[in-house]
Formats: C-alpha cells, structure tokens, sequence
C-alpha cells in the first residue's frame, strides 16, 4: 500500500463535565476523507470542524464508542447537518456510523425524538447504522480498523485499533482505564489514545477514580510497560486548562518515556512516521 500522510485531528479533549474545552472526540484524516470518532456532547462540534476546515461531505465513517452524553450527543447534530446535506443534493455517497449493537436503537430513538421525519428517514438508507462486535475487523477509509470491548465498569464501551499505512498500529482505548483483558488488543502499537482525568498529583482533589478513571501517572505508565512509543492523553479536566500541556507532560515523563502528546482542542497531529520526521526536520 502506498504511503499516504495520516493526520489525527482533535477536536475536543475534556471530560463530560467541562466548560473550557469541547468533550474528547477526533478524527483520523486520510488523503481528504476522515474518519470521526464521537462527536461530543452538543453542537459545539459544527464550529470545531468549520474552524478546522474539516467539511461535512468529508465525513462518511463515524464511530461512536458508547452512550454517554458527552460521546453520544454530537452525533444527533452529525446526523441532523449530513441529513439536511443530503436533502438537498449537497452529500455525495452515505454515512456510516458503527457501534456496538445496544447502541444502534439508542441513535436511531435520540434521532426521532429530536430531528424531523425529513432527517431520521434517511437511516437505514443514506445514512446507516453498522453494529460491530467484539474483535471484528472492517475496511474503513482503505485501513484495516479492529473493534474491541473495552470491558467498561460503567455501560458497554468499544474501543479500537486501526493500522496505518507506514504498517504501525493505532490503538483508542476508550473513556476508562485500559484493562488488563484489553492490553493484547493495545500491544504493538506506535500510539496510544488514553484518557487522563487528572495529574495523580490532584487526584484528591478531582476523584478520578471514583469515576472509574485513571491519572496521568497509571496511563504512562501502562505505555511505558507496554513499549508504546508515542501516547496521547485527553479526556481532562479543565480546571488547570492553562498550564495542563506543561504540567501533564511535566509529570507524565517521571514515569514514561517516549513521546508524550498532551493536546489543546483543534490541534493536528501527525501520525506517520516519515511525515513526523520531515516536519521536524
């Protein structure tokens, strides 16, 4: 497969309950088409893809990890914008939103609930609901993408992998700590996506782990022991939004080693290795 330059855009990186920052949600460009994951909690998302350029009739795959409000909501307004797109004739081709197969009927009654027949009428036609199982593998945007349960202590919640064309893994774990029944699923890749409620060093203060969370700390150092050369951490509070990059990569280091990404919302990030190297250079 010929090499082609595969960017990760974020658009979001807090936690449900942020008010300084979009909910954690991105997409994976490749060439000129991406593939979204989660779109947040509201409409927020429409000014984050017009302020980063990305255009709705770009978007045909759509991957929505589990029900709660901050990852589930935000596909209503995608599918609401991309309906009325079709309606009039501006949306070529059809959306594809997968999930596990609980939350299909969930998106299906949010839809009717909250947008006119002239929308939701085009599910199960233009715009299609793709239930996917536990380690099923798809051809999404030309890449072999690999679904997996993440095991969740809170509500069903997939993550996945997806390889890339310099032949490396990209690995999503979800919203939770990664468990020990999902580490095979994660090793071997080149980057991991993981949340960081918080710094371990403000645990007291922000109770991840009451919420079934993890710190800056246990996420490096799960990629530490797994050999995972580069790691991004989001899904924040935003209470230290100013100084968090400095400060989350400040600790993270004591306890990780390779490349440490702590992004702001709308940031890109390339993903393949030469195109990282020449823009470095």
């Amino acid at each position: 497969m010929e090499k082609t330059k595969e960017q990760l855009y974020v658009f979001g990186t807090g936690n449900a309950a942020v008010t300084r920052c979009y909910n954690t949600c991105f997409a994976i460009r490749i060439e000129d088409e991406f593939f979204m994951v989660d779109a947040g909690g509201g409409n927020g998302i429409l000014g984050i893809l017009e302020r980063m350029q990305v255009p709705l009739a770009r978007i045909h795959h759509i991957f929505v990890t589990h029900e709660h409000t901050d990852h589930i909501l935000g596909i209503v307004w995608m599918i609401r914008m991309i309906g009325q797109q079709i309606n009039k004739d501006r949306y070529q081709g059809q959306l594809t939103i997968y999930c596990h197969p609980a939350l299909t009927e969930t998106i299906i009654t949010l839809c009717r609930l909250t947008t006119q027949e002239k929308i939701w009428k085009h599910i199960g036609g233009a715009i299609r609901l793709v239930p996917v199982e536990d380690g099923q593998e798809l051809i999404i945007l030309g890449r072999k993408v690999t679904f997996f349960d993440i095991h969740s202590t809170k509500a069903t919640q997939f993550g996945f992998t997806m390889e890339l064309s310099d032949g490396r893994k990209l690995a999503c774990a979800g919203d939770e700590p990664c468990q020990p029944l999902c580490e095979s699923c994660i090793a071997g890749s080149s980057w991991l996506l993981h949340e960081a409620f918080c710094l371990y060093g403000d645990r007291e203060e922000f109770k991840p782990y009451e919420k079934h969370h993890s710190t800056v700390k246990e996420a490096c150092q799960l990629a530490e022991r797994l050999n995972i050369p580069n790691l991004i951490l989001w899904h924040t509070e935003d209470s230290t939004l100013d100084s968090r990059k400095e400060r989350y990569c400040a600790e993270g280091k004591q306890y990780y080693h390779g490349n440490l990404f702590v992004p702001d919302d709308r940031e890109i990030i390339t993903l393949t290795q030469e195109e990282r190297m020449n823009e470095l250079s």
